[in-house]
């Protein structure tokens, strides 16, 4: 004890010594500091002491969704940590008393063997109101909801995303609120390859910050958006707060063809070809400049798939023009034919499948059969694969009732495959944590989304809803993805991970958000 109190002393003194130079000076002032003539400045190597310590920033260990769950739903929090409690807590977030108290339990055949999770359950507590988690060793989550509605609002803020990205369109502060803009990128646009060229080019929606505009992603994003509606038709109103709201046609075909008007600009009149995209390039002398991107044999393809899958869907609405879309896909469709080896299969594929739906000639259905069987372990992560198989089981012409088994059989195979990959999962989603973004687990649940509308199971539904609390914030980094909502938004941390940011992304989130409000069987009225 008494070496102890020696070395401590030792160290004072040592520090002591330090801070006075040597130790030796008694009686210190600054008239002892003599530098040279009386006058003379002093100078010094410009350095100033710079303290900066930042603190690490502290996560809970409470992950949580952090918009809340919807009563009669399962509710399960994730506990994170080398050292996890026995029990928790459920706090009433307003007056601070304990509403409920649950058990923390430890999960078997989880694939991490590396993540430190176990779970508790809260579904018996059904009490509207706001509440946070506590527990000994891993403090408090951020707060949460439990409501009777907690998605519906949520769903129409993604769908309402393609309103406030429409290109060429003055938004009103009466339907856009902060949003609200002047029309923008409306003037014509130069051909890129042809100066002299001029095109009008108005209209679609942007992808990006600079408003560049694209025909490959705008058709991937309907397509999805499309995806939803048909599987979905009842949580779809006519009451987003669009321009065309109102109409008597649903507000996400309205959406979608604001985008299909776009898209009709883009082929070329005399071939049937289609342009890639718009860029938008500003120049500060002339401000922004407008260019059309080349011919494209991949956006030409994939817009006769998406002009064939709308005019299918909104011929009961306006039959003149869902023609007019027909036969512009099939001029794209037999332009294409030309240049099969400037295409994928899959590509070619999708386009005949929406094609023979739409139309039904025997042409389309030939090119159907050849792919599927030639090619009997079809890909459903390829978004043409997926699409056009369920598009062939869905249509009402003649099908090869053979292939159109061994299709839902495939399909069925996938959506177990990422239910038991979600099921082995420490955060009960079909995405390992070390993948960046939410691409991966986004197109995995859409092929769940369907599965889940064919067979409807419970199991499923579930997982469903799983992946959206991960979305909003039942994650290791316990991130909100989705705008505007959460304790902890991506806006504050990454913008890199929103997912409404990304046009495609968030067709993805409406499809399957679109399966969550109708299981909890609140649909738009």
């Amino acid at each position: 004890m008494r070496k102890r109190f020696l070395k401590i002393r030792n160290c004072i003194v040592l520090c002591a010594m330090l801070l006075t130079g040597c130790g030796f000076v008694s009686e210190f002032s600054f008239d002892t500091l003599q530098t040279g003539s009386e006058g003379e400045e002093l100078t010094t190597l410009g350095l100033t002491p710079e303290f900066n310590y930042e603190v690490p920033e502290s996560l809970p260990g409470i992950l949580v969704d952090q918009v809340g769950y919807a009563r009669g739903s399962d509710k399960t929090a994730i506990f994170y940590g080398e050292l996890l409690p026995d029990t928790f807590e459920v706090v009433d977030a307003e007056s601070g008393q304990i509403v409920y108290t649950g058990q923390v339990e430890p999960r078997e055949n989880v694939q991490e063997e590396d993540l430190p999770v176990s779970y508790g359950e809260f579904t018996a507590l059904e009490t509207v109101g706001t509440y946070y988690i506590q527990a000994a060793m891993v403090g408090q989550s951020y707060t949460f909801e439990i409501a009777d509605d907690p998605y519906t609002e949520l769903f129409h803020t993604a769908l309402k995303k393609y309103y406030y990205n429409r290109c060429g369109q003055t938004l009103s502060s009466e339907l856009a609120g902060e949003a609200a803009r002047n029309a923008c990128h409306a003037r014509e646009a130069q051909l890129k390859d042809e100066a002299d060229v001029k095109l009008d080019v108005s209209g679609g929606w942007h992808v990006d910050e600079t408003g560049s505009r694209d025909v490959s992603k705008g058709c991937r994003t309907a397509n999805y958006l499309m995806t939803a509606y048909e599987l979905y038709p009842d949580v779809f109103d006519d009451q987003a707060g669009i321009p065309e709201s109102g109409n008597d046609i649903p507000d996400v075909l309205d959406e979608v063809k604001y985008e299909i008007d776009w898209l009709l600009k883009m082929q070329d009149a005399t071939s049937g070809a289609v342009y890639s995209g718009v860029s938008s390039v500003d120049n500060k002398s002339a401000g922004y400049l407008l260019y059309v991107d080349g011919i494209n044999m991949n956006a030409t393809v994939q817009f006769a798939a998406t002009l064939a899958k709308f005019s299918y869907l909104y011929q009961n609405y306006d039959r003149t023009f869902a023609t007019q879309c027909l036969q512009a896909a099939d001029r794209a469709y037999r332009y294409v034919g030309k240049y099969l080896e400037d295409v994928t299969p899959e590509e070619y594929f999708h386009a005949a499948a929406e094609l023979y739906r739409a139309a039904g000639a025997y042409s389309y259905h030939t090119v159907i059969k050849e792919y599927l069987l030639g090619n009997p372990l079809t890909d459903m992560q390829n978004d043409h694969v997926f699409w056009g198989c369920v598009t062939y089981m869905s249509t009402k012409q003649n099908v090869d009732v053979s292939l159109c088994g061994d299709v839902m059989k495939i399909l069925m195979q996938e959506g177990e495959r990422i239910a038991e990959d979600s099921r082995q999962s420490g955060l009960l989603v079909c995405m390992k944590e070390e993948h960046s973004g939410s691409a991966e687990l986004l197109k995995d649940i859409t092929r769940l989304t369907v599965v889940d509308h064919v067979i409807t199971n419970h199991e499923y539904s579930m997982l469903l809803q799983n992946h959206l609390h991960y979305i909003l914030g039942r994650n290791l980094q316990s991130v909100s993805y989705f705008d505007g909502v959460g304790s902890r938004n991506y806006k504050e941390v990454d913008m890199s991970l929103g997912v409404m940011s990304q046009i495609d992304l968030n067709a993805e989130l409406v499809l399957m958000m679109s399966a969550i409000v109708e299981e909890l069987g609140v649909a738009a009225e």
